[in-house]
């Protein structure tokens, strides 16, 4: 937090990632139990085909949307792919070395091509 190019803001995450272009270089999701509005159904609109394409257009190239599921979601891959992003899938186990498999997808924004 102290890295000067670090900028934390306290907003609605819907309102940030529609705040312009290519504005950030990573976007975190932890905000559900995975790609869908569990705890608020205002939720979803961050997960369906619209949320992500805004996430894509909200990263620079090259950019990062990281997104936690306690499960794995193919539809969601998919969405992310059909978007525009290459998708890398991680399984990390919840507790060290024994505990339940959840997954993170590592959404990434492709560099433009210089001309």
């Amino acid at each position: 937090m102290e890295d000067p190019r670090v900028e934390l803001r306290l907003e609605d995450v819907s309102r940030a990632i529609q705040s312009g272009q290519a504005q950030y270089d990573a976007i975190l999701l932890d905000v559900d139990n995975g790609p869908e509005g569990m705890t608020r159904r205002q939720n979803d609109r961050l997960y369906d085909i619209w949320g992500v394409r805004r996430a894509h257009y909200a990263l620079r190239p090259g950019g990062i949307l990281a997104v936690w599921s306690g499960r794995p979601d193919r539809r969601f891959k998919a969405r992310l792919r059909k978007c525009g992003f290459t998708v890398d899938e991680v399984r990390v186990h919840a507790n060290g070395s024994s505990g339940r498999r959840h997954v993170v997808w590592l959404a990434t924004r492709p560099a433009e091509n210089p001309l």
